[in-house]
């Protein structure tokens, strides 16, 4: 569980890489985590505004399985680590 929570360490701060790896972690259930679409989903899209690319496309990809509502909940759990993430870079 150490290794998870060095990413969402990392990935708080700022490391749209950290981000990227814990939504492939929630994504497909590796390393100990439950699958958490919603979770995954937020992480793709944090990495994604952070610039990484690849992640838009796994964010549209794993969309397509989340029904709407849990599109919603992903988008703003990702709103609010984006914008927690802003208030501690100020």
């Amino acid at each position: 569980m150490a290794q998870w929570d060095e990413l969402y360490e990392s990935a708080s701060w700022g490391d749209e890489v950290a981000a990227f790896e814990l939504a492939m972690g929630h994504a497909s259930g590796s390393g100990g985590l439950a699958v958490d679409l919603v979770k995954a989903h937020c992480w793709f899209n944090v990495a994604a505004a952070r610039g990484y690319e690849p992640a838009a496309a796994w964010r549209s990809e794993i969309a397509s399985e989340m029904t709407a509502r849990q599109v919603s909940d992903a988008q703003k759990l990702a709103r609010a680590t984006l914008s927690a993430g802003m208030k501690r870079a100020a």
